[in-house]
Parts: structure tokens; C-alpha cells; sequence
């Protein structure tokens, strides 16, 4: 919203919340920073910095030193609220290869890289049936390589989609399998083939381990010294000591497989495993009804 209440259009908006990022995180903008950015003209430019100013007279002040605007003693942001996240989430982007350098709006780079995770291949042609499924609420025939040691070949059957998942590492497609009349996780790069759209199964809203939540608790591991009790603590933005994850049912193994939480962590090098379960038999109960025992 602007200033005076009237709506203004997308494109400025974002130009806005380009002015925010750059004085809160790169110590300030130009004009042709956005000229730049956003291929727009030196007036336009201009207007849009002025427009910045009305909807927050302190956060842009022009040093006269560096020819540019500067964030005020008083800046708060008023377009962007994702914190440190916004600026974290651009510069892994920058590290993963997914963003253009010049679309990341972060004007001097620092030099990133991020932990590797091989890539896995997904069928472009299977991801457009399995979204066209869950578009019109329907089912597809997937030929799927299951890991059971009962299927150890690829097999067709028939899923309903409803919904997508994603551990860090896989994406998956949750589903109904009218094979086994259940809903369960179909990991997309092992989705071989496709045929057969046809009518959809069980509706999503009767998964229940997807609609339904547990409260994971966490704390920091015992064996940390206070101090460090206290910085991982802060790192997971624990109150009192004690943190709560709520996941999703069919979510949460994979939840607990990444934050190294599967067994008893207060077991495992507090050097390396810094937080443990303090609700260890409830959670071990949900991993259970979530069909994942371990």
C-alpha cells in the first residue's frame, strides 16, 4: 500500500522492496542501482526513491560523501519482513546457481559456496502428469522403483496426488496408492514412466498423517557447557531452553533424519550433534503411527 492508502502497482513495488534490501543489507542505494536492476528510467528511478521516502521519511537519508542513500539511525523495515532470512536465502541462491547474479539484488557479492546435495533427475514429462493429477484431482499409472524388498522390480500402479514434500535432499509426491488402498510418499526420481490419467481415489483430506500434526521438543544436547547451551539455545530460537517443531505426521522422519534426531541424540558427540528430543517416548509414538519405526 502506499503512502496515502492507494494501491500501486506490482513492478513498483518490488522497486520498493529493492530500496529496502539495499540499504538495509549493501549500506545503501543509488539511482542507478535501480536503473539498472530494473531497466527503468533515471525519473523513474527517481520518483520511486521519493516514493520510498514518504512511506518511511527515516530509513533513506543522502550522504552527500558517497553520492547515495544511506539507512537512517531510525530504519525500520516497512516492505520486507524476512529479517536476516531475505538477505541468507538470496545468497544461497547465488551459491546453488538458481538466481542470476544480477537478479539477486545483492550489489557486492561476497564469496559463497554451499554444502553439495547431488542432484536428483526428475522427468519433466512425469512431474507434468503428476501435477495434471492433482490439478484435476485425479489419479495417474506411474511405473515406480519402489526400495522394497518385495518390489524389487519397477512396477505400474495407480496414484491420486495430493500434495508435494520435500526432505532437503528429495522431493515427493503424496499420494493415494489404489495398489495398496494407503497413502504414502512417491519419491518423484523414482517416478520411470507415466499413463493412464483416470478418475482421482481417496481425497486428501482423509490423510490423515498429512493433515494432522505432532510437536517435536527440542533442547540443547546435556552434555554442552552453559555458554553453549545458551548460543544453540539462541541459534534455534529456544524459549526457556526448550523449542517446539510442529510437523506434519508423514513429515516428521524426515524432520528428525536431518536435524540428526532418529534414536537417542543425547547419545551421539555433543560436538557434533548439538540438539536432542526431551519428548523422546512420544515422539518415538509418533514415528510409529507415522509408519516409520526405527
Amino acid at each position: 500500500m502506499a503512502a496515502d492508502g492507494g494501491k500501486i502497482n506490482w513492478g513498483v513495488e518490488r522497486r520498493l522492496e529493492f530500496i529496502e534490501f539495499r540499504l538495509s543489507w549493501e549500506g545503501g542505494v543509488r539511482r542507478s542501482d535501480i536503473m539498472s536492476a530494473f531497466r527503468v528510467s533515471e525519473p523513474q528511478a527517481s520518483k520511486d526513491l521519493s516514493l520510498y521516502q514518504e512511506r518511511a521519511p527515516e530509513n533513506a537519508v543522502y550522504d552527500k560523501g558517497s553520492k547515495r542513500y544511506v539507512a537512517g539511525e531510525g530504519f525500520r523495515p516497512v516492505c520486507l519482513q524476512g529479517g536476516p532470512d531475505e538477505y541468507l536465502m538470496r545468497l544461497r541462491s547465488l551459491g546453488e546457481g538458481l538466481t542470476d547474479p544480477r537478479e539477486s539484488w545483492i550489489g557486492s557479492q561476497p564469496d559463497v559456496d554451499v554444502v553439495l546435495t547431488p542432484a536428483r533427475q526428475v522427468s519433466d514429462e512425469c512431474l507434468r502428469s503428476v501435477l495434471a493429477a492433482y490439478r484435476a484431482g485425479g489419479s495417474i499409472e506411474v511405473l515406480y522403483q519402489s526400495m522394497s524388498p518385495q518390489r524389487p522390480d519397477p512396477a505400474w500402479r495407480r496414484i491420486s496426488p495430493h500434495a508435494f514434500g520435500y526432505d532437503g535432499f528429495r522431493w515427493h509426491a503424496r499420494a493415494y496408492c489404489h495398489l495398496t488402498d494407503r497413502f504414502k510418499d512417491f519419491l518423484l526420481p523414482r517416478i520411470l514412466g507415466s499413463r493412464g490419467p483416470g478418475d482421482g481415489g481417496r481425497p486428501g483430506r482423509e490423510d490423515g498423517l498429512w493433515q494432522e500434526r505432532f510437536v517435536v521438543r527440542i533442547a540443547p544436547h546435556p552434555d554442552l557447557g552453559a555458554q553453549q547451551q545458551a548460543i544453540v539455545a539462541k541459534d534455534y530460537g529456544m524459549v526457556d531452553g526448550t523449542a517446539d517443531l510442529e510437523v506434519r505426521y508423514a513429515m516428521l522422519f524426515y524432520v528428525l533424519k536431518r536435524l540428526g534426531l532418529l534414536g537417542d541424540a543425547a547419545k551421539l558427540p555433543a560436538r557434533s550433534q548439538h540438539i536432542v528430543v526431551i519428548n523422546q517416548e512420544e515422539t518415538r509414538v509418533a514415528l510409529e503411527k507415522a509408519e516409520f519405526a526405527v
